[in-house]
């Protein structure tokens, strides 16, 4: 029998695992799929694999990219644990400003657009907050349908929530807001990367995936494909979509587990990749596609200097994208920024699709409204035997790497608290 078996090796479940092992608990991490990291997830992409590029000169020695498909940005970075985590490993952190609210040389958005639009956000922030007392409601609540700057707003929540306006709690969504600073950095070698070499040598067997849970007797009993596992105690590391779906069914039966995962869905935010021969632009530059349209993609220009440009997509836009051409969509809104001659330049590496990953579902969680108490719900252990971790149960800092490792960390902060055994 294991001690504590860690169920989901994303960012929760392996915060959670590493902190067991190091204080010497035996442990042993399932995950689902065929690697760690979860939403957590970074691919190298290679312009020369599609013949279409030279390699790059403004990466000397290496025509190979590594971008985040997941999680990319080190948010509220100066307390994010992830910071110190990486810099303790080596890895290169870059303190670049996001420029999100920037428009690389105006295009197609005007200065004093652009200040109208800014204006009119930081109304709404007001308005939103200031009712925030109030019984929850919908962000859209807080923003007439005929403002001019409606739809820019609600393309900002389908980056920021990975849903649209009328889908966000307000209560939730403040929780977020009044705790998230501007600090907002990179890694250079990537995110994704940076969480899965936490796991390493961590006991793990992937490909295994969690089908029930049989909390009746003294151990606990974890049936998956290659057998039984008998534990003293479980943390469950796995995305709300999971739960919701009960794809892992407890014995007996935990309603209020599946309930609050349900009520905090995962929202959907996807990416397209583009290499770009001879970029114009400096380093970290931005655009969005359309300034006016809550479809619209944000444009992150030549990350680390590379000629490359990350198309960001959230909400209903990402959602209506997810089975048509989201690299063509990217592409064209370029194309009208930077002239017809762009196109021939400009060459899709890659695209995600996270509502269709298997063990996954989606990006990260938003309450829906009325519901942001469920955060707490997900949260709270059973009978000092089954935990729960995962950005979902995070009370503020949801929806981050960084806010699945504290709820992973506390998990198994409580187990060894509860252990006489570990010194």
């Amino acid at each position: 029998m294991i001690r504590t078996v860690v169920v989901g090796g994303g960012a929760a479940g392996i915060a959670a695992a590493r902190t067991l092992h190091d204080a010497g608990h035996e442990v042993l991490l399932l995950e689902a799929s065929d690697r760690l990291g979860g939403r957590a997830r970074s691919l190298s992409l290679d312009p020369r694999v599609s013949g279409r590029s030279t390699a790059p000169e403004a990466h000397p020695g290496s025509a190979s990219y590594t971008v985040d498909a997941g999680c990319g940005w080190l948010h509220s970075a100066q307390r994010n644990p992830w910071t110190r985590i990486a810099e303790a490993s080596g890895f290169t952190v870059d303190r670049s400003d996001a420029n999100w609210r920037s428009q690389w040389r105006d295009l197609g958005f005007p200065p004093e657009d652009q200040r109208a639009s800014a204006k009119a956000y930081l109304a709404w922030n007001e308005r939103a907050l200031a009712a925030l007392d109030g019984p929850d409601r919908p962000l859209s609540d807080f923003i007439s349908a005929d403002d001019p700057w409606r739809a820019k707003i609600d393309a900002i929540s389908g980056y920021s929530n990975g849903a649209n306006l009328a889908k966000v709690s307000l209560h939730d969504w403040a929780a977020y807001e009044n705790a998230a600073s501007d600090d907002n950095w990179t890694v250079k070698q990537g995110y994704g990367t940076l969480v899965v070499s936490h796991g390493a040598d961590l006991p793990t067997h992937l490909d295994t995936p969690v089908t029930r849970i049989d909390h009746n007797g003294r151990c606990l009993r974890l049936d998956t494909p290659t057998g039984r596992i008998e534990a003293d105690r479980v943390i469950v590391c796995v995305p709300t979509t999971v739960l919701a779906t009960s794809r892992i069914v407890f014995d007996p039966p935990l309603p209020d587990k599946h309930a609050a995962a349900a009520d905090l869905p995962l929202g959907l935010a996807d990416k397209v990749f583009l290499h770009v021969d001879h970029p114009e632009w400096p380093a970290n530059a931005h655009l969005v596609g359309n300034a006016y349209a809550a479809c619209t993609a944000s444009h992150r220009l030549s990350p680390f200097g590379w000629p490359i440009v990350e198309s960001f997509l959230g909400g209903d836009c990402a959602e209506m994208l997810e089975d048509g051409d989201a690299a063509a969509f990217a592409i064209d809104e370029l194309v009208g920024l930077l002239g017809s001659d762009f196109r021939r330049r400009v060459h899709p590496l890659a695209t995600t699709r996270w509502r269709h990953e298997r063990w996954i579902g989606g990006s990260y969680s938003h309450a829906r409204i009325g519901r942001a108490g469920q955060r707490a719900v997900l949260a709270r252990p059973v009978n000092g035997r089954i935990f729960f971790a995962g950005e979902a149960c995070h009370p503020h800092d949801f929806s981050t790497a960084h806010g699945a490792y504290e709820t992973g960390v506390a998990a198994a902060r409580a187990i060894i608290g509860d252990d006489p055994t570990i010194a």
